[in-house]
């Protein structure tokens, strides 16, 4: 095993450590609505930065490929309120698509 994989393994290990101290420290405790309201935020906020990462960086450069053609029409599939299946498979196929293509 290299060196990155070991890296991940701790990190693992540390984050899930991490989380388990969150529920033994606070325990039964009530947190402020306002702290609370602001956790609620962090998962959506991650994970729209790694879907624009992921959309428009190309290792170290940015980009504007298919990728966000993908990412226009997922957009929209999902404001139809289409199935999540239907828009992933949507936003692969026209990704697919247009890399065939060009």
């Amino acid at each position: 095993m290299n060196m990155s994989w070991t890296l991940v393994i701790w990190l693992s290990i540390g984050a899930y450590l991490f989380k388990m101290m969150g529920f033994v420290v606070v325990g039964s405790r009530n947190i402020p609505e306002v702290l609370s309201r602001c956790l609620m935020l962090i998962p959506p906020a991650l994970l729209g930065a790694m879907v624009l990462n992921g959309t428009f960086t190309d290792a170290q450069t940015i980009v504007v490929d298919e990728r966000a053609v993908g990412l226009v029409v997922a957009v929209l599939a999902a404001r139809k309120k289409l199935p999540l299946i239907v828009v992933v498979v949507l936003a692969a196929a026209t990704t697919a698509l247009l890399r065939a293509v060009v």
